[in-house]
């Protein structure tokens, strides 16, 4: 069946006033299959038009922004709902949404974990229904493909695990390296860090300089331990440092990990073959035979670009993986799962390529 043939599918917008929602909003307007009914944000943007807070919209986009008090009302109009909020809100709207019949991607953190109490221990939030929970597919398809077909609920990935367990899958499912081993250095640009306005982010703060933050307690790191457990079989505890660079977006995740005395002799052509494999059903995963990856190349797109390199003397093994933190870190991705759980071509409206330079 092709794109033509399907049915249009209608979609809200839950937090369209953000940067990942407006995102989302962006590519959709461009989806041949899907019209987007209406837009939700904060109260300070009721009745807006969603061009007063983002001019790039003039004459594209006519919709005004309502807000989750009318929630009820709208909810009859759409098939399914994509939610770009800060963690612990969707979980107080996203039971009464599965309930009435439609589809949800969740951009948040609240449908990540299957196991409530990994939940808990980052974000100190109990879960007010336990069925729904449970019926969440974390919104990987290079992971979970067939799962999110099937879904009504998705759990979409945050950025800087997409570019981390994307990076370290096909070792840790191969059993090549020491699960105990693994470190990520990651780097972000600060529109990761959300809209509003903060001292942390201020041009005079961030440009011309690069900072670790939330060493070793960054949240991020706990789904990118949860996921690499599920994918080695067994508890991992991964070690993760984030930084903020002085760029407007782009994720780049270093990985490390120690190679299994047994895997000690592999050849760098080998471990390219088999991620070219492992990723050969992923049309937006690009694995490199020569070169290092920039984020620059991916900018904008729902890519993300793998480079593989092994330290021979410390027998460890470097994945360095890119991705644009707001399209396949978040927006891209929820749209990648929305193609998959509605039937059309995954690929369909993601198409985009780098604006470069």
């Amino acid at each position: 069946m092709t794109n033509d043939q399907l049915k249009m599918t209608n979609v809200g917008i839950v937090g369209a006033g953000g940067y990942a929602g407006v995102t989302l909003l962006s590519i959709l307007l461009r989806h041949p299959n899907v019209k987007v009914v209406w837009l939700m944000s904060e109260e300070a943007h009721k009745g807006k038009n969603i061009s007063a807070l983002y001019p790039q919209m003039r004459g594209i986009c006519d919709l005004t922004c309502d807000t989750l008090d009318n929630l009820d009302k709208q909810l009859v109009s759409v098939d399914l709902i994509f939610l770009a909020l800060p963690h612990g809100i969707a979980i107080n709207y996203v039971p009464k949404m599965i309930k009435a019949g439609k589809k949800v991607v969740d951009l948040g953190a609240d449908y990540r974990f299957h196991d409530e109490a990994v939940f808990k221990k980052w974000y100190n939030l109990d879960h007010p229904d336990k069925a729904v929970l449970a019926e969440a597919v974390f919104g990987s398809p290079e992971l979970y493909k067939e799962q999110i077909r099937k879904a009504r609920l998705i759990g979409n990935p945050g950025c800087y695990p997409t570019a981390s367990i994307l990076g370290l899958a096909p070792l840790i499912k191969n059993k090549l390296i020491d699960t105990g081993s693994i470190v990520v250095d990651a780097k972000s640009g600060v529109s990761g860090a959300g809209r509003g306005v903060n001292l942390k982010v201020h041009y005079c703060e961030r440009n011309e300089g690069v900072m670790a933050y939330a060493v070793n307690n960054h949240r991020h790191m706990g789904e990118v331990s949860y996921q690499a457990g599920l994918l080695a079989g067994q508890p991992v505890n991964v070690t993760f440092v984030p930084h903020l660079m002085p760029m407007t977006r782009g994720i780049h995740a270093t990985c490390y990990g120690k190679l299994i005395s047994e895997k000690s002799k592999v050849k760098i052509e080998e471990l390219v073959k088999l991620y070219k494999e492992f990723y050969k059903e992923a049309p937006f995963v690009r694995v490199y035979e020569t070169g290092e990856p920039c984020t620059k190349n991916v900018a904008g797109t729902n890519y993300c670009d793998i480079a593989l390199s092994i330290n021979s003397e410390s027998q460890t093994v470097i994945v360095m993986s890119v991705i644009d933190n707001l399209v396949k870190g978040a927006a891209g991705q929820a749209v990648q799962n929305m193609n998959l759980i509605c039937g059309f071509e995954e690929t369909t409206g993601l198409k985009a390529i780098a604006l470069y330079p």
